[in-house]
Order: C-alpha cells, then structure tokens, then sequence
C-alpha cells in the first residue's frame, strides 16, 4: 500500500525469552507486538519511528528493560520506506546549504529553478538531484505521479512571487493525503507581507495559508547561509516530533516526544 512500516526484533537479552519477540511500529497507528515490556516498548518505538522517517535500518542497544543509557538488550530494527523527499525551490546560495543539512538529516533533496544557469549539479553537490522547471509545474506533476506524500518537506527560498506564489497555491491546496509535513517559505517580515496579499488575492482561504510556515526557520539570530539552514532543519525537526523549539534547559518532562 505504498505505507512506511518497520520491524523490530529482538536479538540479544540477558532472558532468552525476549530474544526473537518482535513488534511492528507504523507511523499512523498503535504498535503491534510487544517487545518484552511497556518502558522497552516506549523507547523502541519511539526509535523505530525516527529511522522510518529517515528510510534507515539500524541494531539498537539498550538496557534489559528498555533503559537508553545501558546494555544487554539489542534490537534490530527493519524499516521499510524509500527516504522522505525534501524540495527546495530556488537556486540561491542558501539552497545550497539546506541541501547540505537536508541529505544529512536523511532527506532525499531535489532543487527545482526554472533558470538553467542557476540551477547546476556543480552549485549544489549536496543534492541528490537538480530540476530545471518551473516550480509550480513540477510540484504538481511529481503529486500527479505520486512521488510527494505526507513525509515530504518543501522549503520555497525564491524570494520571486512570480516563482513562489503559484508554487505556493498548488503547495497549499493539495489535499491531506498528499499535503507536504511542511511547507516553508524563505523572506523578510516585508515580503511575508506582500506574498500572504499575493495569496489572499489568489483566493487561498484562512485555513489554508495557516498551512505556510513564513518567514522560514526557528529564531536562532542565524546570519549566514549554513546558519540559517540549521534554522530552518530545526523548525522542520520540531514540526515533524512535536517540539516547542524552545530550549531544553527551559523545559520539563520527557525529551523524546511520542508523534
């Protein structure tokens, strides 16, 4: 059915009766399966749900009850999902940088311009591919083919509303099914301003521009291409788990989100 799922099985335990039990973790329902116990189930599957969403198989090593910081217990978690995509649109000098985070966070990275001279495999050796086109009209033929899901990522860096607001109207108005995790565009207070007027007047309703995560990024005071690139992975991360963006040291109560 095209639906992510892992497998995690048991293969070292101090109690040979736990070694072998397996449990099946699906990102949109309850795990089946248990591992040997509710703390041991917890913690893998809060693990298994991070490698499915980067497309990663991985043998994890906890203690015999599911302790993080310990020993005795191995799982080996199977994950069966392609890599989630993250589109960038906009061959600028910052695109270059969210590809780099972007493949590191386990994206598979597409950057789509419509100016061939800007967009070159040479600028961007960080993604995985490179598409001259006109965004809006590659967007709505990779959901036409089925190459966008719910774990895709979009980051609209064109600063250009010729480019980024029709791209922002098909973005916007995909149904849930295939609705990008999130959809951020890169700009000033100013140009936020000036493209949601642009939006209101293509006749996006209130809900639908409530979509749009603009001006891009978590406020880390960031300056420079790399920097602002840790901002924007870092609203996209905290999109993706639950998290407030706020700083650990400020907050209580677990770490590790469940969704």
């Amino acid at each position: 059915a095209g639906r992510p799922v892992a497998l995690a099985t048991v293969i070292e335990h101090p109690d040979p009766a736990w070694r072998g039990r397996r449990m099946v973790v699906r990102p949109d329902a309850p795990a089946q399966g248990s591992i040997g116990s509710p703390r041991a189930d917890a913690a893998v599957h809060d693990d298994a749900l991070g490698l499915l969403a980067a497309g990663t198989n991985a043998t994890l090593t906890y203690g015999p009850d599911g302790e993080r910081r310990g020993e005795g217990m191995r799982v080996f978690v199977w994950g069966f999902a392609p890599k989630p995509r993250m589109l960038v649109f906009g061959a600028i000098d910052f695109a270059a940088a969210v590809a780099k985070v972007g493949s590191f966070l386990g994206y598979h990275v597409t950057v789509c311009d419509a100016r061939p001279v800007f967009a070159t495999t040479s600028r961007f050796p960080g993604a995985d591919e490179v598409v001259v086109d006109w965004p809006h009209r590659y967007l709505a033929a990779e959901v036409e083919a089925g190459r966008v899901d719910r774990r895709t990522v979009l980051a609209v860096l064109t600063h250009d509303p010729k480019f980024d607001v029709p791209l922002l109207e098909v973005a916007l108005r995909l149904p849930d099914d295939v609705r990008p995790a999130f959809i951020g565009a890169m700009g000033s207070r100013r140009t936020h301003d000036e493209r949601m007027d642009r939006l209101v007047e293509a006749g996006l309703s209130d809900d639908e521009l409530a979509l749009l995560s603009s001006p891009i990024g978590l406020d880390l005071g960031a300056r420079t291409p790399e920097e602002t690139a840790v901002s924007i992975a870092a609203e996209i991360v905290a999109r993706q788990w639950g998290g407030s963006g706020e700083r650990l040291a400020r907050t209580s109560g677990r770490i590790h989100h469940d969704d």
